[in-house]
């Protein structure tokens, strides 16, 4: 006899649902990784960039470092928007349908 579990592991809709779960998370995984560490590099390797001053008293490193923060945000606001209207819709509709067998 196999268990709810067992049951749902083995629906396809199931195993959709993991594969769009983990493309999603890895792109952005990525792109932070990339956002957040290509400013450390630069921060690391090439101080006088981010030291070019852009006005009075502004540098480069105050706008960059706003961006990072400002992509991180967006990036977040994307996977939340994508969790509530895509990946709950269909966790919801498995377990429904598993509850229906």
């Amino acid at each position: 006899m196999s268990t709810p579990i067992k049951n749902i592991e083995k629906m396809p809709e199931f195993k959709e649902l993991v594969t769009r779960r983990w493309t999603v998370a890895t792109i952005l995984t990525v792109l932070v990784f990339i956002t957040y560490y290509g400013f450390v590099l630069v921060v690391g390797l090439s101080k006088a960039t981010l030291a070019q001053k852009i006005g009075v008293v502004t540098t480069l490193g105050i706008p960059v470092a706003i961006a990072v923060i400002v992509i991180s945000f967006f990036l977040t606001l994307y996977y939340v928007i994508w969790a509530n209207s895509r990946y709950d819709s269909l966790a919801l509709s498995i377990l429904n349908k598993a509850r229906s067998k």
